[in-house]
């Protein structure tokens, strides 16, 4: 028996990470700043002349301001919430607009773009006889229906885009199945 996001002939279907190519390069851009500019201004000081004048300035600050100052707990502050989000964002898979679909092969990897699973469902819902207008949401672990039903009694339209709803996420052919969440009403009357 297989698992959720599990498929017998093809393995685990796991999410797709994001390649966060742009806060990669702008972390690396500025770490290598900072470092080369400290280095030439070691190389500097080491070759005997006067350290630059914003280490200079930053030696002397530090020197005089507690660490108890507004500043300084702001500054380290900023650089933690900032590392944190960082170490966030390498450690998390980041696509979440896609959803992952069942492996039949070991060799291939399929997504299916969360809209589009929603319009697929959308209008496989305006078929039933009786549903005047539908929203669907569907997200990573749940897919949500809200219908609007104009002439046939509420149970059996209820009924029918539960079934509808059931076929079409298997159809999707979703590595783990949502749940499905149907509501249906009327509209309000005048």
């Amino acid at each position: 028996m297989t698992g959720p996001g599990e498929d017998g002939n093809g393995g685990r279907a796991g999410r797709f990470w994001s390649a966060r190519r742009v806060p990669a390069a702008l972390v690396a851009v500025v770490v290598l700043g900072a470092a080369g500019l400290l280095l030439y201004d070691v190389a500097a000081v080491r070759a005997g002349r006067p350290a630059l004048g914003w280490r200079r300035r930053l030696a002397r600050e530090l020197a005089h301001r507690h660490l108890e100052n507004g500043w300084i707990v702001a500054g380290a502050v900023v650089a933690v919430l900032l590392g944190l989000w960082l170490v966030v964002l390498a450690l998390t898979p980041g696509r979440r607009g896609v959803l992952p679909m069942r492996r039949d092969s070991p060799d291939v990897r399929a997504a299916l773009d969360r809209r589009a699973a929603a319009l697929v469902l959308r209008d496989r819902v305006m078929e039933v006889s009786g549903v005047q207008s539908v929203r669907v949401d569907v997200g990573r672990l749940t897919v949500r229906a809200r219908a609007r039903a104009h002439f046939r009694d509420l149970d059996e339209v209820r009924a029918d885009v539960d079934g509808v709803l059931a076929d079409g996420v298997r159809e999707l052919g979703l590595a783990r199945r949502p749940v499905l969440s149907v509501r249906v009403h009327r509209p309000p009357r005048r």
